[in-house]
Order: structure tokens, then C-alpha cells, then sequence
């Protein structure tokens, strides 16, 4: 379907990868995968032909039809959402709108009726036909009711902008479909709807993202961007991810066999080299100990931060109770008498494409918003950290710097254990002296998990943490909730975290009720299958 010859990309003279060699056959699925700032969304710019490289080339097979998903939510806003849908093959909405102008007219002349003939044929061909049917499969498929198939998109909310722009890559059966981060801003039943469409589509998939679940579901092959190099290998994430470091682990016992043998040789060669009688015996050893390298372990972009999180002391029996509570925002019910005992233990995800009750509830609970109707009451022994989803007053208009900012949330001011602390969370060298203000949103994400980890809470709430995050932080983030031994609340959309972290789930309905279940997350899929 697609193969890259030799492909490199320069930026200023310095080399984004180079000497890329590759094959994306027809009938699998590729996950481009790399640390921020590796080049995973400029190669797939490369792939699609948006971006020429600077050596190299991509060839394509004759007669294939890509189709690419669309990243501005805005370029449509002139169109209805069916037209736009439709949009995802061209040639076909060209044609229909060629038609309906021929038809159109008050008087056909014999060109325009031998016009609209080729024209009915090949819209035949295309299944324009049954264009209409298909794309409103796919939008309900992905949550958007018949009754918005008509409407223009400037009137859709970003979320469901996204969901159409997401239709009109999928629609047409193109033969190579290429997205970028396509599960953003998906709710769950989005997401698996999604990934059952690409486990039957029979054409070529190539996908960035930082979805961990999703790669393992849908990926056949990884595209690991690293060193400076795009190599493929066979499987899915977590294959990958576990070959990866079996063979970190395995250079790093070579070199460390190769080091005790270049000790033991230049220990002997101290020893005898000035005995005659061993003399022999040091010449040789000398020169196996010439032959022997220590392999240098490659410099990897990934950098994984460390989060950990230690509460200052065990939460008591009683930890948190809310009693009825209900909320109404912009005259729209989002909480309507939610009930429920936080237990010893408990670790919650928060689900439901009600992401607006999430975030009322947390702001109710951490005391940043009032309820309408019922109660809040935290145990005596319960100390909470909360995680906004929207971390902006905590950087907007601030001149502090890094050392300065998380400061004020330390118990040791120190500069140098501050500084010690923010390196681990992968702010190094005069990094540590830019004003918050400039972050980048994964940035203040790890800003706002270092308040965490210092707040020495024994529960925490964390609204949507995993937003801005790339692959090796979520996997961090994941570890750290996975090993504290405190309670935590979190809404979500990374699967794998929500499943290997939490044992009860909260499901807030449309209408703002709370179902309460005392399982995990996949068992929660399956008895919602059941249902």
C-alpha cells in the first residue's frame, strides 16, 4: 500500500529521524508511537503528503483513496453535518452536487442529459446511493443522533465537531485511513465503537496515539519513533513495550558481564604484567580485554517521570459521606440527589458522557462549589488533594518560576530539594527558572501532580489527568495510583488506568443521577453488554 524509501527530515540542519525504510501493507493496523517532540504527527504529515521530506520518498499504490482526519473543527462550519460526512470522499459529494445542478435547471440541453448520465453511473460506482444511509451509520455509531444529521456544523459544540470530522475520515471505505489522536475528546461508547470499526475495516490503518487500550486493541504492528530512527515491529503496544525492555534489560546484563570480565582482565594484568612468569598469560589477557566493548545504551527520548504518592498518615473508618446532592448549571440539571459512602480502599472512576457532572462534583467536594440541595461531610482523618480538570487560575498572570511556584506548596523550601523534586518530574537544568505561565499543557500537568505528590493527602481526586500527557507519563501517572495506598476519585478516559486502578465505578447518567458499581471498569463493560 504505502512504502518509504530512505525518507529523512531536517529541521535547521538537525535530523528529525533519518534513513527510514518501511512497508504499510493493506489489511493491518500501524500505531505510530514516540516521545513529545519525536516527529510522530510530522511523519504521518510525510505519509499523507501534507509535508515533504528532505531526503527520501513515499510511494503509494495507483488508485488507492486515503483519507485523513481533519484536525480543524472549524473548516466545515459553511456545511451541514450529512454534506460534511460525505466530504470524506470527494469525488462522490463533487459529483452529487454536479448533479443536482444539472437537474436543477429549468431547460437540459442533450450535453447536460449525457452529463448526468456518466454522472449516475459513476455515482452508482462510488455507492452514492446509499451515502446518506452509511454516513448516519457511522455518526450514531459514534453518539450523534439523526436528529443533528442536518444541522450546520457551526451550531455543534467542539466535542461533536470532533466526532463528525472523525465520520468523514471513516466514511467512503476509504483504502487508507490515516488519524491523528483520533479517540481525543471521545466518550467510552465513542471509543469502542470506533475500535470495532477498525478491528473489521479491511483496509490500511495508520494511527498516532496516546491511548493505550486503543493501540493494543486495534494494533497489528507498532511504529516506534526513537534515537533518531522509525522502526516497525509485529504487535501490539504492550508487546512492544514489553520486548522493548526485555532488550534494555538484556544489553544493560551484557554490559554489566562485560564490565565484571574487563575488570577481572586489567586486575590480572596489574598484578602479573611485571611477573615473567605470567608475563604470557597478561599478554593474552591483554588482548581479549582490546577485543571486549561495553555497548553504549542508546540515548532514548523517552523520559518517564516519577510519580509517587505518600499520605502523611492512614485515613480513619470514615472517610467521606454525601447525602442528596443535587446542582444545576446554566439551567441544566447535572447532579440530581447523588448519594454515596467513600469505604476504606475505595479507588473510583468516574464514567459517563456526563463529564460536566465529574467536574461539579469534585468542585463540590473539594469546596469550590456550592450544591443546590444536600451535604458533604469528610471524615476527621481525610485530607484531600484535588486535580481540576481546568488547571488555569494556577498559572494565568504568574511570574513565579518553577522553583518558585511549587514552593509554596512544599513543607521544605530549599531550593535544591525543590529542585531535586522538579527534576524527577523532568524539569532539568535552567528549565526549572521559566515562568509558569509559559508552560506547555503536559507541563502544568506535571506541575499539578508534583502539588499532589507534596500535598501528603490520603485521598485524592483527579479530574481528567491524563489530558496533554504523552504515552511515558500516563504510564507513570498509571504506576503511582496503582501502588498508593490511599483512596482516589478520577474520570478518565484512558481505559487502562481507569481498569488497573480502580475496583468501584460511578456512572453519572444524562439526566444526573449516579449508578453506583462495586466492580471494576471491564466488568462494568461487560454487565453494561448484558444489559
Amino acid at each position: 500500500m504505502i512504502t518509504v524509501t530512505d525518507l529523512s527530515l531536517n529541521y535547521s540542519g538537525t535530523p528529525l529521524f533519518s534513513h527510514v525504510d518501511l512497508q504499510f501493507l493493506r489489511g493491518n493496523c500501524y500505531g505510530i508511537i514516540g516521545a513529545n517532540g519525536a516527529g510522530k504527527s510530522t511523519f504521518l504529515k510525510i505519509l499523507s503528503g501534507e509535508l515533504e521530506p528532505s531526503t527520501g520518498e513515499v510511494s503509494i499504490l495507483p488508485n488507492v483513496r486515503m483519507s485523513v482526519l481533519k484536525q480543524n473543527q472549524n473548516a466545515y462550519d459553511a456545511y451541514n453535518v450529512m454534506d460534511t460526512v460525505i466530504m470524506g470522499n470527494q469525488r462522490l459529494y463533487d459529483i452529487g452536487k454536479e448533479k443536482e445542478a444539472i437537474y436543477a435547471k429549468e431547460e437540459m440541453t442533450d450535453e447536460d442529459g449525457m452529463r448526468a448520465c456518466e454522472l449516475e453511473e459513476e455515482y452508482a460506482e462510488l455507492g452514492g446511493w446509499e451515502a446518506e444511509s452509511d454516513a448516519s451509520r457511522i455518526l450514531q455509531g459514534l453518539g450523534i443522533g439523526t436528529e443533528l444529521h442536518y444541522n450546520d456544523m457551526a451550531t455543534l459544540d467542539a466535542r461533536l465537531k470532533v466526532k463528525v470530522l472523525l465520520a468523514q475520515a471513516l466514511f467512503g471505505n476509504p483504502d487508507l485511513l490515516m488519524m491523528d489522536e483520533p479517540t481525543n475528546n471521545l466518550d467510552i461508547d465513542a471509543v469502542n465503537w470506533l475500535e470495532d470499526f477498525l478491528l473489521d475495516f479491511e483496509g490500511t490503518v495508520i494511527v498516532v496515539s496516546h491511548d493505550r487500550h486503543f493501540l493494543n486493541t486495534v494494533c497489528t504492528h507498532i511504529v516506534d519513533i526513537d534515537y533518531n530512527k522509525i522502526k516497525m515491529y509485529v504487535g501490539n503496544y504492550d508487546f512492544w513495550y514489553e520486548s522493548s525492555q526485555l532488550v534494555q534489560q538484556l544489553i544493560k546484563n551484557q554490559n554489566k558481564r562485560n564490565e565484571e570480565k574487563i575488570k577481572e582482565l586489567q586486575d590480572f594484568i596489574s598484578r602479573f604484567s611485571a611477573n615473567k612468569s605470567k608475563s604470557k598469560q597478561a599478554t593474552a589477557r591483554r588482548k581479549l580485554l582490546d577485543k571486549l566493548t561495553v555497548e553504549e545504551m542508546p540515548a532514548s527520548s523517552r523520559r518517564y517521570p516519577w510519580v509517587a504518592f505518600s499520605p502523611d498518615r492512614e485515613v480513619g473508618k470514615d472517610i467521606l459521606f454525601v447525602t442528596d446532592v443535587s446542582k444545576t448549571i446554566d439551567g441544566v440539571k447535572v447532579l440530581d440527589k447523588v448519594s454515596f459512602i467513600v469505604n476504606h480502599g475505595d479507588k473510583i472512576a468516574f464514567v459517563g458522557d456526563n463529564e460536566n457532572a465529574h467536574t461539579a462534583l469534585f468542585k463540590i467536594l473539594a469546596g469550590e462549589m456550592e450544591p443546590d440541595e444536600g451535604t458533604v461531610k469528610w471524615g476527621q482523618t481525610a485530607t484531600f488533594s484535588y486535580f481540576p480538570k481546568d488547571n488555569t487560575p494556577y498559572f494565568q498572570d504568574n511570574d513565579d518560576n518553577l522553583v518558585q511556584w511549587l514552593r509554596q506548596y512544599s513543607s521544605d523550601p530549599q531550593e535544591q530539594y525543590l529542585r531535586g523534586f522538579l527534576g524527577r518530574m523532568l524539569f532539568s537544568g535552567d528549565e526549572v527558572y521559566k515562568p509558569v505561565k509559559v508552560l506547555s499543557g503536559g507541563e502544568k500537568v506535571r506541575c499539578m501532580l508534583s502539588r499532589m505528590m507534596l500535598s501528603g493527602a490520603n485521598v485524592l481526586m483527579l479530574d481528567q489527568p491524563t489530558n496533554h500527557l504523552d504515552l511515558e507519563s500516563i504510564a507513570a501517572l498509571n504506576k503511582g495510583l496503582e501502588a498508593v495506598k490511599c483512596n482516589v476519585l478520577v474520570a478518565s478516559h484512558d481505559h487502562q488506568l481507569i481498569q488497573t486502578v480502580c475496583n468501584r465505578v460511578f456512572d453519572f447518567t444524562p439526566d444526573g443521577k449516579l449508578i453506583d458499581r462495586m466492580m471494576t471498569y471491564d466488568e462494568y463493560l461487560e454487565s453494561q453488554k448484558a444489559e
